[in-house]
This record gives structure tokens, C-alpha cells and sequence, in this order.
């Protein structure tokens, strides 16, 4: 049953206050805090689009109590609302192999993909298909009863047509509404969440409000799944209509926003979502829906020009380079098809995709049979479902921060689209359904920010309207942020962004709904910022003409094959790390990642914009001379930036010999920082003696690059250094300085150079940023200080940092039984990555029969991480358990699960079982666990 902490409904306004439509010239009142609705839930899921409705049905399927929160009305809201005219990621069994799929999205995102997520929408999407065909969606299907796909691509036939598409969401909305699903689904129709709550590291409820009465929302959750789709209202369309975007303009980036705040992971922010559109008209020009008939893009003179093999940022940079020459304009070229394939365009593209399609060509006199249909580019915006920008999760949709879940257009699974959000949808409700309401206090703090948030316009009435805000936001956007970009432009929108928030603080407000389009402005501005952030800390250009940097146009595997991930630090500025790709599963040709650490990469700054060039130097003219040759230089030609004497006299230095300490020593002091940079570098270079401590010194620097530039050389240097007392107390020192840069590298140091002890490395556990708690973890492991370890797996609240505990405690020289009463801790946690990680530790560490039990256990767990880790602990357990468990194991319908129960086989190789379970093993599908059955035998 429901529980409700108000005593009144959501659906109407409370007795005591009155209502805001009794009159026009009644104004709306800030509520109070102890106002509040609160309602509570087992799953609280955010949006009634695609992904959300779907994760409410599964979620209710698996038992759980469902709230469903939607801003506008579930029967007409989200991107599906207004019909879907055919699949375009369907994989079909007999038609198109999930390995292909998944290679093809692989070489379309230029291999920044983690393989593991976009499998799950490549092997669960036709059940998906079959799912939705049993509520009553239809998919085309030939004359014999065959799923009727066709080819887009050149490799693989994905494109399945619904021809009564326009009827999805009225089809999902008659699910919600079944008998069995209304006693286990609530929907609250316009009410706004602004603001995901935690508590105890984990989501706990969201607070918002109703956005016809105004009141205040509170919830208590079990677990949190966001699914509020694109960001869609980031750019500014061409024709200056804030809702004329291409993307449903209702999706303001709610969620991104929501997940940012909460502490979430977010991923690929600077790989935007462009699109073709029809001229003047925020329509797709639906090529995938034209190409199957044989439509295709063609420039003024009826050539074909797009090169590239899939829909992607690379075909976005041919088709944007033929608008822009002297070959444009470009058009969908329709006019050649015969009457029929135009008679059931006409029947597509005019209902179901956009019903205002047909009366738009009418209205300018064009017909499919006369005319072809010209083409521009869109606005940018935020998608995973069509780009590959959103909210990080992994292949159950859960995020970074436990019991937060994300799917659809939010999450970052890249080119997912309306099955991807389906299957995304369906995962993150499998596996919340497992929780229950958070019992604790709410968290007050964040509550009342919240309630800052929302209610702050009402009390500025006559401020600055939401329209007149956003319209100077998004105009920044187009002029700063949008592709070209450049370092210089997005540190301007940097500039304009932070100066943005005392708009939006004056922003004026009178209704309920205009509440929500306030809200809705500072989502986009943090969006804004995020996508600038992104885009300045990527030095490289990737993704065609979704990330092109204009002072940085050549793709750089050799330092940006990683994704870019980009958080909120406990200070409350946003923080990026990069992250290699993990190792594929699906090989895929001209891409070879192998996964390795992290690079923190802290916080990005802005380029210096506020003069033109150094104000010590005279500008220069269009053409310059050189000034060792006599010749001239054309504008744009590359010149080396003006150096000032103190840095040229540094640079001298290193062109006859390696300078002595002595010598450097003036430079690391030097007022202009550009120079102590410098000296850090030439420092590292020739390691004069004393260089340890030197550089311990520069970890306390005024400035940010001087002490990211110190930090980097230390850890360079580590192996060469001498471990000196000057420099264990330069490291020690710096484990007290406010950049969690120089705190990492100094506990890095400290551990590789054995100059730091327990006490030490232990203070660091309580750290407020995991990459330094991580650092004390493995530094404490150096010195097998176990029960230090043990300890901090109990409490600590991230997981990657109970992840690299687990780890730890298989390292040899700590206390097995201190390690193994941890690990069996660790194996009961609620993350399963977590859980994955202490099985697989058992490997190394021992599992005694206990344990051993566990793991037999966990080889059902859902997740492959956990079942993969537990087929690693068998490995060391009693052969009489473990071979028959490791045996079915075997048979898991898991790539990975199979290859780690095949390599735990190994170790049992002698027992005959083992022997007949490893050569059914030399026939599996994967090449990996084939090879490694093979070796075994």
C-alpha cells in the first residue's frame, strides 16, 4: 500500500491555503518547509517518458511500491509522445548479430564506448521488441509473418518500422494504468523533483514541487531512477524559439542537472548531440525513415556526399562542411521515388513523426513530388541516446552514487535510442526494485536549498522574466560553445555562465509555472557550464563535428583514448578524471584499449580572455614579419607565443648544460607562475640533486598549474629519487594542502618511495576526496597495515574506494584473518561491484568453505561482476565444491563470467570433471575463454 507522510493529496490544494487559479491577482505564497508533502516509495522514478515508464512497469513487476513523478502528464509526455516512426537499433535474430551492433556503435563514438552497456541494449533489445509487441505495439512485419527490417548502415540491418508508431506512449500509458500496476504504481502528474537527496553516501528521495499548485514535494525513497531524457534546450535554434528545438524542449536537463548535484558521474559532456533538420522547421528531416524507401542527402548539383558508415559526429562534419560551401544548400531528395514509397512517406513523416510536418511544406507550396526537402543543422544539445553524452551507469543503469539509477536520452549509453531506453529502463527497475524506503532523517540542508531553488522568483516578481534569461543564455551557448570551439571561446562562456547565476538569482516569478521554467533555466545553466568544462578539458578533436577544437584539430589517442568524466567535488566545483576505455568485448579493428588507472584531472580553468594577447606586447599587424627571416607570415600561421626575459633567461639555461639546483632555485620562486612552471619542468628534466624536496616545496605553490606540474614530475621521477628525510617531510606537509591533486601524488610518493608509516597514510582515510582515500588505501596495504584497511571497508561510502580495498586485502603480507573477516564483509555489500571485487580477492587470499559457500551462492548473483568475481573465489576453495559450481559456471550466459570460471577450472585442471567441463569450454563463442580452455588442457 501507498504511504503518505501529508495528510492532503498532491491532486488538490490544501484547505488552508487558497487556490492559485481563484484569482489572477492572487499571489502564490512561499510554502513553508514544514509545508511539505512527503510521500515515500520503494522506487521513486523521475520522468513518464521512455525509459520511465518502463522502469515503473518493471519495477511493479518485481514487487516494488512505484512513484512516478512527471512534470507535465504521463499519457502525452516525453520525446515518445509525439510517436515513433520505426526502430532504428533492432537486433533481429537471423537479421543482425548483437557483435556486429555493438562494433558498429563502437566505430561510430571513434571507440570511446563501454562496450558492456551498449551490448545490453544489442542482446536484450529484441526481447524488448517482443515485449512491446504484447502490449499492442506493432512493428512492420513482411508477408510472412517476418520482422520487416531494413538496411541503413552497411553493415547490419537495424531500421524496423512501426507503422502505427504514433500510438506508443498511448499503448505504455494503458500498461500503467492496468488493474495490477495501479496498485503498485502512483503517478503524480506535474509535479517537478529539482534536486535528488542522499544521505549515508546513497539517494534517499528527491524534493520538488507541484507545478499547477505550487506546493512543496518531499520524498523517501528505496532508490532513485532518473529518466528526464535530453538535454534538448541547450543551444538556441536558428529561428531564436526557445521551444523550436530539435529535441523535445520540455527536456531541459532536468536529470543532468539532478545527477550533477547529487554527486554523480557524468560522461562525454563535450560529445554534443547535432542533428540535420528541415530548413526552418525543428523537424528531423528523417532520412532513416526516407533512406529504406531510397531517399538519400544530396547537395544542389543531386550528388551524394556523406562518406561516413553511421550516423555520427564524422557524417555531422561532411554534412555541416557541404551546407556551409559552394556546394550547398543540401536536401533530402525525394522527388525521383514513385508514387507509392511518397504516398507512404507522406503517411509517416505527416502523422506520426511530426503532425504539423504536412501543413509546414504546404504552407510554403512544396510536395514530395515536386520538390525536395532542404536541409540544415540543428542546435547542440546533450544525448546519450543519439550522441554519447549523459549521466555514467554501467550495464544495470545504476550510476556512481549507490541506489541512483539513469536511463534513456540521460544516460550515457552512446547511440541508444527508444530500445536502448527501453532496455535501460527495464534494468534500472529489475534492480531498484530490490530496495526499500530510507528510514533515516531527510537531510535538511539539502532540502532547504531546494526550496531556495524553486520558490526564490516569488520573491523578486517584477524581476527579470524567464524567457528574456534564458534567451541571453542560450545565445552564449550558440556564440561560445558551439562546434568549432576554441580555448579562447569556451573561456568566454565560462566568463558569461558564472556571471548568468545573478541573473538567474533576480529571475522574476508569479505562478507555479513559471516556477518551473525558472528552474528549468538553471538546469540549462548547469548544463551550459558542464558542456563548456568538458570541452575546454578535452585537448583534442574527436567525434566529427560533435567535439572539433579548432586549436586542437587532430584526434590524440595517445592521451585522450579515455573517457571524460566529469563530478562534483566536496567543494562544490565540478572536477574531471580521465578514464580509459576498458578492454572490449567485441574486437573491433582500428581500436585496441586495455583499460589501466585513472588520470585525475582535478578542476579545468579558463584561458586568460581578458586582453588580447600579453598587455606588455604591441599587437600585431595582419601579416607579421619574421623576425629571423625577413619574410612574411601569414595570419594564422603558427608563432611562438612571446616569451617574457626571465623565462627566456630560464630556457637558456637547459642549451648548454643540465643547471644545478642552485641555479633553479630563483626560477621556482619567481613571481610570474608561467615561470615557476616552466622551472618545474626544466627541474624534471636535468633531476639535479635535491630535486625531491624541491619539488615536495612546489606542491604548496599559489598556483594550481604549478602545483599540478609538480605533482606530475614527482610521480615521474618516483623511481629515481632519492628517499631523503627532506623530501618524507615535504610529502607529509603537503598531505595537509587544500588541492586533492598534490594530497594524492604526495600519498603516491610516499607509498612507492616506503617513506611514509601507519599513522601517517592512516590520517588520510577520512579524506574528503576518494582519489586521495584511494591513495591512502593502497598506501596503508604498503605497509600491511590490515586492520587499518579493514576498517575503513566498513565505512567508507565510495565505492571505488571500498572496490581498491577489496583489492588490497589480497596483497600479501597482511593478516589473513583480518583480511579474509573483511572480505567476508565486503562480499555481503549492497554494490556489486564491490561484491565482484571481494570475491575475486578470495582468489588470491584463500576461501575457506564459508566463503567458499558465498561464492558457490553468488554465481546466480544478477550482475556478472559479482558471478565473474565469485567463479575467481572457487578457485582457491575445496576442488569438491568448486569444480561442479565452476563446471555450470561455465555455461553463464556472460562472455566474462565464462572466461573466469574457465581460468578458476585451470587451477582444478587435475579432477576429471574439470577436464570435460574445460573442452566443452574450447568450442564457446568467445574467442578468449576458447583460448584459455585450450591452454588448460
Amino acid at each position: 500500500m501507498w504511504r503518505c507522510g501529508a495528510t492532503s493529496s498532491l491532486r488538490s490544494v490544501p484547505p488552508e491555503r487558497p487556490s492559485v487559479t481563484t484569482s489572477v491577482n492572487t499571489p502564490l505564497e512561499i510554502p513553508a518547509l514544514t509545508d511539505a508533502e512527503e510521500l515515500t516509495c520503494d522506487v521513486l522514478v523521475i520522468g513518464g517518458g521512455t525509459a520511465g515508464t518502463m522502469a515503473a512497469l518493471t519495477a511493479a513487476e518485481h514487487g516494488a511500491d512505484v512513484l512516478l513523478l512527471e512534470k507535465a502528464h504521463v499519457r502525452h509526455s516525453g520525446a515518445l509522445a509525439m510517436g515513433m516512426d520505426g526502430v532504428n537499433n533492432a537486433v533481429i535474430p537471423g537479421r543482425a548479430e548483437p557483435d556486429d551492433y555493438v562494433a558498429e556503435i563502437t566505430r561510430a563514438n571513434d571507440g570511446i564506448v563501454d562496450q558492456s552497456t551498449v551490448r545490453q541494449t544489442a542482446t536484450r533489445g529484441f526481447a524488448m521488441v517482443q515485449r512491446l509487441e504484447s502490449y499492442g505495439v506493432k512493428f512492420e512485419k513482411d508477408e510472412h509473418g517476418e520482422y520487416a527490417v531494413r538496411q541503413v548502415h552497411r553493415s547490419g540491418s537495424y531500421v524496423l518500422p512501426m507503422p502505427e508508431g504514433k500510438d506508443v506512449k498511448k499503448v505504455l500509458y494503458r500498461q500503467l494504468r492496468r488493474r495490477e500496476m495501479r496498485e503498485r504504481i502512483r503517478i503524480e502528474n506535474r509535479v517537478m523533483p529539482v534536486r535528488v537527496l542522499t544521505a549515508e553516501g546513497r539517494a534517499v528521495g528527491a524534493v520538488g514541487f507541484n507545478t499547477r499548485t505550487g506546493a512543496f514535494v518531499t520524498v523517501r525513497a528505496g532508490a532513485v531512477i532518473l529518466a528526464t531524457g535530453a538535454c534538448g534546450r541547450l543551444g538556441l535554434p536558428a529561428s531564436g524559439y526557445l521551444y523550436g528545438t530539435y529535441e523535445n524542449p520540455t527536456n531541459a536537463g532536468d536529470g543532468y542537472a539532478m545527477a550533477y548535484h547529487a554527486g554523480a558521474e557524468l560522461t562525454g559532456i563535450e560529445c554534443f548531440q547535432i542533428n540535420p533538420l528541415i530548413k526552418d522547421y525543428n523537424g528531423p528531416a528523417c532520412a532513416y525513415v526516407a533512406n529504406p524507401f531510397g531517399g538519400y542527402q544530396v547537395n544542389r548539383h543531386g550528388e551524394r556526399f556523406v562518406d561516413s558508415d553511421y550516423w555520427s559526429g564524422q557524417m555531422m562534419a561532411e554534412f555541416a562542411a557541404e551546407v556551409a560551401g559552394d556546394r550547398g544548400p543540401v536536401y533530402l531528395k525525394l522527388s525521383h521515388l514513385p508514387e507509392e514509397s511518397i504516398d507512404a512517406l507522406e503517411s509517416i513523416l505527416h502523422t506520426t513523426e511530426r503532425p504539423t510536418r504536412g501543413t509546414f511544406h504546404e504552407g510554403r507550396g512544396h510536395d514530395y513530388r515536386t520538390h525536395d526537402i532542404e536541409m540544415h543543422i540543428s542546435e547542440i544539445g546533450l544525448c546519450g541516446g543519439h550522441s554519447a553524452s549523459g549521466v555514467r551507469v554501467d550495464d544495470h543503469a545504476r550510476t556512481t552514487v549507490p541506489r541512483l539509477y539513469a536511463a534513456g536520452d540521460l544516460a550515457c549509453v552512446p547511440h541508444n535510442y527508444m530500445i536502448g531506453a527501453f532496455v535501460f529502463g527495464d534494468l534500472a527497475g529489475a534492480d531498484a526494485a530490490q530496495h526499500k524506503p530510507y528510514e533515516g532523517e531527510l537531510p535538511l540542508d539539502q532540502i532547504e536549498d531546494a526550496h531556495e531553488l524553486i520558490y526564490r522568483p516569488l520573491r523578486n516578481p517584477d524581476g527579470p522574466p524567464q524567457p528574456q534569461v534564458e534567451y541571453k543564455l542560450r545565445r552564449f551557448v550558440n556564440d561560445y560553445v558551439a562546434p568549432p570551439k576554441s580555448g579562447a571561446r569556451l573561456s568566454l562562456a565560462l566568463e558569461s555562465f558564472e556571471r548568468t547565476r545573478a541573473d538567474i538569482a533576480e529571475m522574476g516569478a508569479q505562478t507555479p509555472h513559471e516556477l518551473m521554467r525558472c528552474a528549468e533555466v538553471s538546469f540549462i545553466r548547469d548544463c551550459a557550464e558542464m558542456a563548456a568544462r568538458s570541452s575546454l578539458a578535452r585537448t583534442e578533436s574527436r567525434w566529427g563535428l560533435y567535439h572539433e577544437r579548432l586549436d586542437h584539430p587532430q584526434r590524440d589517442d595517445a592521451s585522450w583514448f579515455h573517457h571524460l568524466d566529469l563530478r562534483k567535488s566536496p567543494t562544490g566545483a565540478m572536477e574531471f578524471t580521465a578514464r580509459p576505455v576498458s578492454p572490449y568485448l567485441v574486437p573491433v579493428e582500428g581500436f585496441a584499449p586495455v583499460g589501466g588507472a585513472s588520470r585525475h584531472l582535478g578542476e579545468v580553468h579558463a584561458e586568460q580572455v581578458a586582453t588580447a594577447g600579453a598587455r606588455e606586447t604591441a599587437p600585431v599587424a595582419l601579416r607579421q614579419e619574421s623576425t629571423e627571416t625577413g619574410t612574411a607570415v601569414p595570419v594564422g600561421a603558427k608563432v611562438d607565443t612571446p616569451a617574457t626575459p626571465r623565462l627566456l633567461e630560464l630556457l637558456s639555461l637547459t642549451e648548454e648544460e643540465l643547471p644545478e639546483l642552485a641555479v633553479l632555485s630563483p626560477y621556482l620562486a619567481d613571481p610570474d607562475p608561467t615561470v615557476r612552471r616552466t622551472a618545474v619542468t626544466v627541474l624534471t628534466e636535468s633531476v639535479p640533486s635535491g630535486t625531491g624536496p624541491a619539488l615536495a616545496t612546489a606542491l604548496a605553490d599559489p598556483d594550481a598549474g604549478v602545483r599540478t606540474a609538480a605533482a606530475a614530475s614527482l610521480r615521474e621521477l618516483v623511481e629515481t629519487l632519492p628517499p631523503e628525510p627532506a623530501l618524507r617531510d615535504g610529502l607529509a606537509a603537503a598531505l595537509s594542502e587544500a588541492d586533492p591533486v598534490v594530497r594524492a601524488a604526495a600519498l603516491d610518493v610516499l607509498r612507492a618511495l616506503r617513506l611514509g608509516d601507519v599513522e601517517l597514510f592512516a590520517a588520510s582515510l577520512s579524506d574528503p576526496d576518494i582519489a586521495v582515500r584511494i591513495e591512502a588505501v593502497r598506501a596503508l596495504v604498503s605497509v600491511d597495515a590490515a586492520e587499518e584497511v579493514a576498517r575503513a571497508a566498513a565505512v567508507d561510502p565510495s565505492r571505488e574506494v571500498r572496490v581498491t580495498i577489496a583489492k588490497g586485502l589480497a596483497a600479501a603480507g597482511l593478516d589473513s584473518g583480518v583480511v579474509l573477516s573483511a572480505l567476508a564483509e565486503l562480499v555481503t555489500d549492497s554494490d556489486a561491484l564491490v561484491r565482484g571485487a571481494a570475491f575475486e580477492a578470495l582468489g588470491t587470499a584463500g576461501c575457506p568453505p564459508t566463503l567458499a559457500a558465498r561464492a558457490e551462492a553468488a554465481l546466480a548473483d544478477p550482475a556478472w561482476q559479482v558471478r565473474a568475481g565469485a567463479a575467481t573465489a572457487l578457485s582457491a576453495a575445496d576442488p569438491g565444491l568448486a569444480v561442479p559450481a565452476l563446471a555450470k559456471a561455465v555455461a553463464d550466459p556472460n562472455a566474462d563470467v565464462r572466461k573466469a570460471a574457465v581460468r578458476a577450472l585451470t587451477r582444478h585442471r587435475t579432477l576429471t570433471e574439470a577436464q570435460v567441463a574445460l573442452a566443452a569450454a574450447t568450442t564457446d563463442s568467445d574467442a578468449d575463454v576458447r583460448a584459455y580452455a585450450a591452454r588448460a588442457l
